[in-house]
């Protein structure tokens, strides 16, 4: 099967492919279409349009690969998603370097989950006392006698018993083993699905997978601490069963397709930055708060919602300082914030309240920037709100735990210099501070009573 590679946000054109009629219809599939866009031309040629999702979509006639850009590879996307979900499940790096050179990221995905799975057998697999219901030769754990008198009456080969046993058939190794037999069917890379179907009969041998439903048992899913240590296998676990194939109802077929949505996984990386860069600062990170009352209706009640990405409060009640974040996987670094993004920032900085109402947008950079603020004005001259835009330099903060302590101070020293935050304190050594940009822009006016202004503060 034919292998073609499309940048993200990238376009190709792809001749020469005979598609099937689940292809045909694959083109078609709204679910898919959300992903990426597929158009079988007239004269047979397959255009491809890949938008903010990476991974990878398998067709009958080819594979489609999205490779990340700013992330640099693959591997980054699963360092971004390891380190927003407080994994660590990459603390052999180097050795996944060496691995999984040349691997699609779902093959990494499931090497990853090879590897996990593979310690928790080295480590024993947990075991539960299990309910059961039986006919046994003999009495154990509690006999039942209604049900031995309604189904065995006068006969005593046989007792009615209910009883715990203690098994590795619990959900925990299930959900494991559900994936490994799917890594083991899609995997692409010889050797990591054949370490797949091995451990997947190892799993299969104490447990029963058929039938297993993932939603269901995501539901169920509870953590103590008896099962922490099944955490990790179980992220990589649930990425690949939850997002990797969508059924088309007309041809009665699953597709499969693997891709991860990088708005939302900058959105979740952005907001562990924040919390690892305020941690014991007093600063509470809140991820998709509700700014409640922000927009009411002529009664007084609420008229619609306001949820910032994240908002960042210092200290309680009336008195208590906030500012609101928004993290845009967007390339800011050469051009202009656009509109819409800048005037929902102004909303969220207004509404999140204070005296010197201060917003935040944090975006995706291959490289270092110096932050911008805008400001914006009210007929009298006064200043009404002011938004910050930051970038994050997503292969340098993946590569280097120094540049990722040195993004903390400046971020620790934006929000103390602008959002009038106290005591948030300076990470020793590290490269803060606020860079001062003067921009020459032509006020805009807004409602004939605002205007916007670009500068340093």
């Amino acid at each position: 099967m034919e292998t073609i590679v499309v940048a993200e946000y990238g376009r190709r054109r792809v001749p020469g492919l005979e598609p099937s009629a689940a292809d045909l219809a694959v083109a078609e599939s709204e679910e898919l279409a959300g992903r990426i866009t597929l158009r079988w031309l007239r004269n047979g040629d397959l255009e491809i349009e890949a938008g903010p999702h990476v991974g990878v979509v398998d067709l009958d006639c080819a594979s489609i690969r999205v490779q990340p850009k700013l992330a640099g590879s693959e591997l980054g996307v699963l360092e971004m998603i390891d380190y927003a979900a407080g994994l660590r499940s990459l603390r052999e790096l180097p050795l996944l370097w060496r691995l999984g050179t040349g691997l699609n990221l779902r093959d990494l995905v499931c090497l990853l989950l090879t590897r996990e799975c593979d310690r928790l057998l080295r480590h024993g697999l947990r075991r539960d006392y299990l309910r059961r219901e039986d006919a046994l030769p003999v009495v154990r754990g509690r006999l039942l006698v209604e049900r031995q008198v309604t189904r065995r009456f006068g006969m005593l080969d046989r007792l009615e018993c209910r009883y715990d046993e203690r098994s590795a058939d619990i959900l925990d190794n299930r959900l494991c083993g559900a994936a490994l037999q799917f890594a083991a069917r899609v995997a692409k890379d010889p050797d990591v699905r054949a370490r797949a179907r091995r451990l997947a009969a190892d799993f299969s041998g104490v447990c029963a997978l058929d039938g297993f439903d993932v939603r269901s048992a995501v539901e169920r899913l509870v953590y103590h601490r008896a099962n922490e240590h099944y955490r990790n296998a179980h992220r990589w676990a649930r990425m690949l069963l939850e997002g990797s194939s969508f059924r088309d109802a007309g041809l009665n077929r699953t597709t499969h397709a693997f891709m991860v949505d990088m708005n939302k996984l900058f959105e979740d990386f952005v907001t562990r930055l924040l919390r690892d860069a305020f941690s014991g600062s007093g600063v509470s990170v809140q991820a998709q708060e509700n700014l409640a009352g922000a927009i009411r209706g002529e009664g007084g009640g609420s008229y619609t919602e306001i949820r910032p990405d994240v908002l960042l409060v210092q200290g309680r009640g009336t008195n208590a300082r906030r500012c609101s974040v928004d993290a845009k996987y967007k390339l800011y670094a050469d051009k202009k914030v656009a509109t819409s993004d800048l005037f929902q920032s102004f909303v969220y900085a207004q509404a999140a309240g204070g005296s010197s109402p201060t917003g935040f947008i944090v975006y995706a950079s291959e490289r270092d920037v110096p932050s911008r603020t805008v400001r914006l004005h009210r007929g009298d001259g006064g200043v009404a709100a002011r938004v910050t835009y930051v970038a994050v330099n997503v292969p340098q903060v993946l590569a280097s735990i120094t540049a990722r302590d040195g993004l903390f101070a400046e971020l620790r020293d934006q929000i103390a210099a602008r959002g009038n935050f106290a005591d948030l304190g300076r990470a020793h050594g590290a490269a803060g501070g606020a860079v001062h940009m003067s921009l020459d822009v032509n006020p805009c006016v807004i409602g004939g009573c605002l205007s916007l202004s670009c500068g340093g503060d």
